[in-house]
């Protein structure tokens, strides 16, 4: 089955304010129906880096079986995520940044990696969203994740296959 995830994260431009996640699963059922699942989330005290990956996540941790995924995202910083030379640098021997600033993230980004083993991801950078209604509402999904304090909507799916 090939599964189409759009995700988009907020910050609201403050780390320690409130920020938020949006992602939206699609895909098309044996009759070419689509099928939709949203999910938003607000987090305080974060950074719009761990909304993107929190985002990638919440999308693929809710794929119950092994998938063809297109996972298109706005963020160059999930997208090198899985990069070699991040994986290798970043996650394996725990790089620094700065003066002895620990990476952080490190703990999604090994979620991230656990949550696409089982799929066959292809990640798509979507500069702008250009094209992409449906990121457009990701986008809406985030920011109303980050004004807002609740930690998970999940609207379920849409139809039954």
């Amino acid at each position: 089955m090939e599964v189409n995830i759009y995700t988009d994260g907020a910050a609201r431009g403050n780390p320690d304010g409130p920020g938020g996640y949006g992602t939206i699963l699609s895909y098309m059922d044996g009759k070419g129906q689509e099928h939709i699942r949203e999910f938003s989330g607000g987090y305080k005290k974060t950074t719009n880096n761990r909304m993107e990956l929190m985002a990638a996540i919440v999308g693929l941790e809710a794929l119950t079986k092994p998938c063809n995924v297109n996972l298109y995202s706005d963020s160059q910083y999930v997208i090198k995520a899985f990069n070699e030379h991040w994986i290798d640098g970043w996650i394996k021997k725990g790089w620094k940044r700065g003066k002895n600033e620990p990476v952080k993230n490190i703990d999604l980004w090994k979620r991230l990696l656990k949550a696409k083993e089982p799929h066959n991801v292809t990640f798509i950078w979507v500069k702008g969203h250009a094209g992409h209604l449906q990121n457009e509402r990701c986008d809406e999904l985030a920011t109303t994740a980050a004004d807002g304090d609740h930690l998970l909507e999940d609207t379920g799916l849409l139809g039954e296959d």
